[in-house]
């Protein structure tokens, strides 16, 4: 098993990943923080390409919880179709929207105990929604962040919440903020599952991977 790497390596690689990109952004489109709640939601097992394409239509018409109660499951399923497991997450973010509508006054909640008490919001969403839209230096580990951790040693763990664990107990404070969206991109577009780019990675030489392929 890839060990954890030290405090200097951590700092000159997150020093990289600043220089490359400082303000690196999520790629679901939403317009307000319940549109927020909702793409991420509805991208469990799906690209963000295919949830945006899906949500362009839907969050024209349907960006409050009021809105997408009044627009109903089946109209929201109508427009979100193309998305993997629709079916199931239509409802749950019928129920998600009635929950904020009757309990919340219509604002989604800025708690993470809150946010994940929300049919089909799970750690990941909630982690996201409270970094994206609050500035809390929450990490959503996905399989991406979690494959690009353990493979180079920045963040180990046997699993997502220890791997979230890791990123928050080692990556030094000012580089939290960004973190998650940092190894997100790198592990979509460089340190790929199957094929990692490593020729043109700007961490390699911190890599603890042992299938690195310069």
């Amino acid at each position: 098993m890839v060990k954890q790497l030290g405090y200097m390596a951590l700092r000159q690689i997150f020093d990289r990943f600043r220089d490359s990109e400082p303000e690196p952004k999520g790629e679901l489109d939403h317009t307000n923080l319940f549109t927020l709640v909702v793409a991420v939601a509805l991208s469990a097992q799906a690209t963000d390409k295919g949830v945006n394409a899906a949500t362009k239509a839907l969050f024209a018409i349907a960006d409050t919880p009021q809105k997408m109660l009044d627009l109903g499951e089946e109209g929201l399923i109508e427009h979100i179709k193309t998305i993997g497991l629709f079916r199931q997450k239509a409802r749950n973010v019928i129920k998600t929207s009635r929950i904020l509508v009757e309990d919340y006054g219509g604002q989604v909640p800025s708690s993470r105990a809150a946010l994940v008490s929300l049919p089909g919001v799970g750690r990941k969403t909630a982690n996201v929604v409270l970094n994206m839209w609050f500035g809390h230096p929450a990490q959503a580990v996905d399989t991406h962040i979690f494959r690009v951790g353990n493979r180079t040693g920045i963040a180990v763990g046997k699993d997502v919440v220890a791997v979230e664990r890791a990123i928050e107990d080692n990556i030094p404070v000012e580089y939290q903020h960004h973190a998650h969206h940092w190894l997100i991109l790198h592990g979509r577009y460089i340190c790929k599952a199957r094929k990692p780019v490593c020729t043109n990675c700007i961490i390699a030489e911190f890599c603890e991977s042992e299938d690195k392929n310069l």
